[in-house]
């Protein structure tokens, strides 16, 4: 099945909103970072990110249902693209579409000159983004006990 990337328009954010606290809210459960988690903010911040010029959102649509959503940070101004966040909703995981929305983003923003960071014991999404010809930059940032954020580029 393929997806497709639709522009997040402002009448959306609250269902990005909500999609979000549900996307990662596992993730929150497991780790209890209530600093970063993208599961643990307010709509404002989100709202706030959505109005910056360099920022779009997305849903990724499978079917013309919204199975999750990426940021990408575009400055156009030489540095680095950025996917913060992506998310797949919890029923839809493990069908390929992150992989197929980060190469839909390249198609759109260029497949090179990326980065994005992740969570070190999250094995499955290293194993996603080193696919996708990410590689680590060797910075990790320790958060707690169990848990790291690991940053990758792709050039």
């Amino acid at each position: 099945m393929s997806i497709t990337l639709k522009t997040v328009e402002r009448d959306d954010v609250e269902i990005l909103w909500k999609m979000q606290i549900e996307g990662f809210s596992g993730l929150l459960e497991k780790y209890h970072d209530y600093d970063l988690s993208p599961a643990a903010e307010g709509m404002d911040k989100v709202m706030a990110r959505f109005e910056q010029p360099w920022t779009t959102y997305f849903f990724i649509m499978a079917d013309d249902e919204k199975v999750g959503a990426i940021r990408i940070v575009d400055k156009k101004d030489g540095s680095r693209k950025r996917i913060s966040p992506i998310w797949i909703m919890s029923e839809h995981r493990n069908k390929g579409y992150a992989q197929q929305a980060i190469l839909e983003a390249e198609k759109i923003y260029g497949p090179d000159n990326w980065c994005l960071d992740t969570i070190l014991q999250e094995k499955g999404n290293l194993h996603l983004y080193e696919k996708l010809g990410y590689h680590q930059t060797g910075k990790i940032d320790k958060i707690s006990d169990c848990m790291d954020i690991v940053f990758y580029e792709k050039d």
